[in-house]
């Protein structure tokens, strides 16, 4: 690890993030990066597998034990090892960017919250979950941490549920890196298409779990394309979540004569394609801390229809179109969209412009003036 020139430190732990980067893991490689750029003294810590990612960043780097690849033991290792890590370091902050925290630190905490969810749609969670993390969240707010979260509509729940106080509460929306998600060229497109065996089609992007509504979004799909020849196909991305009822939907619709698949984890590389190229990228999620898939649709230049649930019209604004969760309302707003081309295009340049307006730097901000205090 490079010795970081200047205090305060900032130790970020990055050994929550998965794999397979979802919101979560890109919020926490965009504020690393942006980080450095800034010339910030922080300093990662990473699961092994991550350890090149980070590198090819330049980042201060520190390779946790492969003990933490394990979820019971990263826990355990976030309560002992990462405030003997901060310690070692010299760190004046630890900034935990998933909810859990070491209990016990000299070091001033930070804490992100990414949704309250766990209150808003208590079933939409295994109860394990539920439970697990509305006892963290309290307990950021009991001990009066420093919490981070990505939009006003997840301050206010915060403040709300928790009965935190506001003066610990920073709003720091997530950005977009408009190089990656950008709107794709026609070989680009035409090289997903091949690739999948697609003409034209619907797509939504994120975790395949309960709130993200993707049932009703298959059934409303099959009602509004029914009459349609040809039909575009409904391509879902993302990680399998803990909906399975999804699975049996999908059945139904092929049965159907719906095309209707489970892409499971696109590339980042190939997500530009997958969203610009769609006809419609359908995002109607019951509710989101921010919603960085609707983000990242609309940078690539997409026509999006969303919810208006919690923190997405901050989010979308004006650039995109809003239903409700239910089939029927998302079939109907379907069907309207994919009859409008025009309608389609005013929505894809204003959200362009808008989309462009969130960026990692003025994230970083938001997040330096809480760590640098």
């Amino acid at each position: 690890m490079k010795k970081a020139s200047a205090e305060p430190l900032v130790l970020l732990d990055a050994t929550a993030i998965s794999a397979q980067r979802g919101g979560v893991g890109r919020y926490v490689e965009e504020l690393a990066r942006e980080s450095v750029l800034a010339g910030i003294p922080l300093v990662v810590v990473c699961q092994p597998r991550d350890e090149s990612v980070f590198a090819a960043m330049n980042c201060d780097l520190v390779v946790a034990p492969s003990i933490v690849s394990i979820t019971p033991l990263r826990f355990v290792w976030e309560q002992i090892g990462l405030p003997l890590l901060a310690r070692r370091l010299g760190a004046t902050v630890i900034h935990s960017p998933h909810y859990t925290f070491p209990l016990v630190t000299s070091r001033r905490r930070v804490v992100t919250v990414h949704d309250l969810t766990f209150w808003s749609h208590p079933d939409r969670h295994s109860t394990l979950k539920r439970f697990f993390f509305r006892g963290w969240i309290l307990a950021s707010a009991r001990m009066g941490l420093e919490v981070i979260v990505p939009s006003a509509a997840t301050g206010r729940e915060f403040e709300r549920v928790a009965h935190a106080d506001a003066r610990h509460i920073a709003v720091a929306p997530h950005g977009v890196d408009c190089e990656t998600f950008r709107p794709p060229s026609a070989a680009a497109v035409s090289q997903f298409t091949a690739n999948v065996g697609v003409k034209s089609w619907v797509a939504f992007l994120g975790t395949i779990e309960p709130r993200k509504n993707v049932v009703p979004l298959i059934e409303g799909f099959c009602h509004a394309t029914s009459t349609l020849s040809p039909r575009p196909s409904l391509l879902l991305a993302g990680a399998s979540g803990w909906d399975n009822a999804v699975a049996g939907a999908i059945e139904r619709a092929i049965q159907g004569g719906f095309d209707v698949r489970h892409l499971g984890y696109v590339p980042i590389d190939q997500l530009s394609a997958f969203l610009g190229g769609a006809e419609i990228v359908a995002y109607p999620s019951e509710g989101e801390g921010f919603g960085l898939p609707v983000l990242e649709a609309m940078s690539c230049g997409a026509a999006v229809l969303t919810t208006r649930s919690l923190s997405l019209p901050e989010v979308g604004g004006d650039a995109v179109e809003y239903t409700d969760t239910t089939s029927t309302a998302i079939g109907s707003a379907l069907s309207d969209l994919l009859a409008k081309p025009a309608r389609r295009r005013t929505l894809s340049d204003a959200a362009i412009i808008r989309a462009a307006s969130f960026t990692w730097s003025a994230c970083l901000d938001a997040h330096r003036a809480v760590w640098l205090v």
